[in-house]
């Protein structure tokens, strides 16, 4: 194809391009008038044939492109923008809090003192346990006692009486003096 027919296929592409179109259409229209000019051509020239357009068909097109996809691609980047500063803002409390974390030593003495109150609380109740023990013990030998108290009593009680019994009897055995009549 020549410069000259190049620039008539331009001109239709051209005239075709309205500013209302949107993309899809002048592309269509761009097509239909490409395939109409390819079929004028025969075989060995469709194989060789690329079609040239103008600077004002280009620009038509990029501008029907950019307006077809710039309002979503100021959404997206207002969208990453507002989400690039709520990052930020989030990484600096956060920050701000691992400092909090790493200035308070209190916190390993904290984790250390917990610690020791395990096992304080682990010696209390082996404490508690030995003293319920003992409790107990001491009350089995307080009633044993007891029992080995009114034991005796009653072994000091029987020997009292046992001994009574002797003296009463010795008493009795003992010659009695005559009386006189």
């Amino acid at each position: 194809m020549d410069d000259s027919s190049s620039l008539v296929v331009e001109k239709n592409i051209v005239d075709h391009v309205d500013t209302s179109d949107d993309v899809s259409t002048v592309v269509e229209k761009k097509e239909a008038s490409d395939l109409d000019q390819l079929k004028a051509f025969d075989s060995t020239q469709k194989q060789d044939y690329i079609p040239k357009t103008s600077q004002e068909t280009v620009g038509k097109l990029t501008q029907g492109l950019l307006d077809h996809f710039l309002p979503e691609a100021v959404k997206a980047k207002t969208s990453l923008e507002e989400l690039t500063s709520n990052q930020e803002i989030l990484l600096e409390t956060i920050q701000h809090e691992n400092a909090k974390f790493l200035d308070c030593h209190p916190m390993g003495s904290l984790t250390e003192t917990m610690t020791k109150a395990r096992q304080y609380r682990a010696r209390l109740l082996d404490v508690k346990k030995d003293m319920a023990a003992l409790h107990e013990k001491s009350a089995k030998l307080k009633k044993r006692a007891l029992k080995l108290q009114q034991q005796k009593q009653k072994e000091a009680l029987q020997k009292e009486q046992q001994r009574e019994r002797e003296l009463e009897r010795e008493r009795q055995l003992m010659a009695k003096p005559a009386r006189k009549h």
